[in-house]
């Protein structure tokens, strides 16, 4: 890290989420870096509002914090989320942008994530004929948001009909600030047990809960896609718009055009936050391969993918994101990127190299086989087990129900051939890479996921779910191992 010349002192470090290694990163923080946020949220608003616009409402954020500690050095440190929503810039800004936070920060900076979403629950409801948005910063958390509601809304409909907060909400200062805002109104209770009674599967619940609600707002790209169908079950007919893009190390971009699906969404590059650099990838059967030194912003040629290198403000040189991304357009000179996918999340075993994406598509093609079973894949992901030779991909999911053994023997082969590399095929076909084995988890296993990752100091408003677990990430692999209820073997290169 390069951090003479800075404006301004370092005063904070602050943590990557560490789902993906099992060990978050430190990185630096300081007043530029607070600002450039603040830029990148009020630029955004700005097209967005152009698109949808939002008079003086409320906004329905799941967002959490966790605590913050002081680091040998005496320097504070927490994650990301938290040192932005402590931040009293953070809620001028969001006032700014007519979407204040409904829920109360006792609700926001709680100490367990669990009564604090009851809460934010709560709160939407009790204003929610002023809610405009529903956000959050990843799609996972609105995602994890409804279908807690699914299984709380008739105590939270007894909670506004008695004027009481349920008791499975213990923390104090929640319970006090709950209790300013929490009054008995047996006439809203009434509507929202009528329209709760009257869905048919959930379908369109957002819009019935929140029925001034414009959009949903979060991170809807990379590892966020395969909740997309979920949420747009919840959303109905309500537009998804994807987030920013950035990460803990800092900013990158901003969606300029929020009228695209998320899966089609492109990021401008905001060059006045950050030194941008962009290492050219070719691909060939290998792989993904560097194939130049960086080039600069105004350098970048449409169409071609290259790995983002950036020098920050907080005094991060050269760093390499580790993100790749293809150059789709240019707004006013600046290139608007689409990301692809993280460099270093592979399954790879001989000369396979399978991407996060191509796990992704690879699940979507299996999982359509248990539409006639009317079930869905709750979550998923993957691991490459080389102690036994040959090596062999696992692929973990949790099922919304249960399935016979049939029809998951017949997603396990699915899930075998739609990975099309070319040297994943080749070396299935010679017996170079085993036979992919499909593991069923318990319900309710990526939630101990979750609940590990907040017990380590995490937010939940940074938690991606791991897509490939590696080796060095011991403690999830215990957790998904200690959970399997069944197993299969692809037959489909036999």
């Amino acid at each position: 890290m390069f951090l003479e010349g800075l404006n301004k002192e370092i005063e904070w470090l602050v943590c990557s989420s560490g789902t993906t290694q099992g060990k978050p990163k430190f990185v630096p923080f300081n007043d530029e870096l607070m600002e450039s946020t603040m830029q990148i949220f009020k630029t955004s608003f700005a097209f967005r509002n152009r698109e949808f616009p939002i008079g003086n409402g409320k906004a329905l954020q799941f967002i959490y914090s966790s605590k913050q500690f002081k680091t040998k050095g005496g320097l504070a440190a927490g994650t990301a989320t938290t040192n932005v929503y402590r931040n009293a810039q953070f809620k001028k800004t969001m006032k700014t942008m007519c979407t204040p936070c409904c829920s109360p920060d006792e609700v926001i900076f709680g100490p367990d994530f669990h009564q604090s979403l009851y809460c934010h629950l709560l709160c939407g409801l009790i204003f929610r004929d002023e809610v405009q948005v529903v956000s959050s910063t990843f799609a996972h958390s609105i995602v994890h948001a409804f279908r807690t509601f699914e299984q709380v809304w008739e105590a939270l409909v007894v909670d506004i009909r008695e004027g009481v907060l349920s008791s499975r909400v213990t923390v104090p200062s929640i319970g006090l600030a709950m209790s300013k805002l929490l009054k008995s109104d047996p006439e809203l209770a009434d509507t929202i047990y009528n329209k709760c009674s009257r869905l048919s599967n959930w379908y369109g619940l957002i819009p019935e809960l929140f029925p001034n609600t414009r959009y949903i707002y979060g991170i809807m790209t990379g590892s966020m896609e395969p909740y997309l169908k979920k949420l747009r079950h919840y959303a109905g007919e309500l537009p998804l718009l994807s987030a920013d893009y950035g990460s803990s190390e800092g900013w990158v971009g901003v969606n300029v055009n929020p009228k695209l699906p998320p899966e089609l969404v492109t990021y401008a590059v905001l060059p006045n936050i950050a030194y941008f650099e962009f290492i050219p990838l070719g691909r060939n059967l290998n792989g993904m391969e560097q194939a130049n030194s960086p080039v600069g912003l105004t350098e970048v040629k449409l169409g071609e993918e290259y790995e983002i290198v950036f020098t920050n403000f907080a005094g991060l040189y050269r760093y390499r994101l580790g993100d790749v991304v293809k150059i789709k357009d240019f707004h006013n000179g600046t290139p608007e990127l689409q990301f692809v996918c993280r460099r270093n999340l592979l399954l790879s075993i001989n000369i396979d190299k399978n991407t996060e994406r191509d796990l992704q598509l690879a699940v979507e093609a299996a999982a359509k086989r248990l539409v006639d079973g009317k079930l869905e894949v709750v979550d998923f992901t993957s691991h490459v087990n080389v102690s036994a030779d040959p090596g062999h991909y696992v692929i973990f999911w949790e099922l919304s129900g249960e399935a016979n053994g049939e029809m998951l023997q017949d997603c396990c082969n699915c899930l075998d051939k739609a990975f099309i590399d070319a040297g994943y095929m080749s070396s299935r076909k010679v017996n170079a890479i085993g036979a992919l084995e499909l593991r069923i988890v318990k319900r309710g296993t990526f939630h101990k996921i979750l609940d590990h990752f907040v017990g380590l100091g995490g937010a939940v408003s940074q938690f991606k779910t791991p897509r490939c677990v590696g080796p060095k990430n011991s403690s999830l692999l215990q957790i998904l191992s200690s959970n399997v209820v069944e197993s299969y073997v692809s037959t489909a290169f036999c």
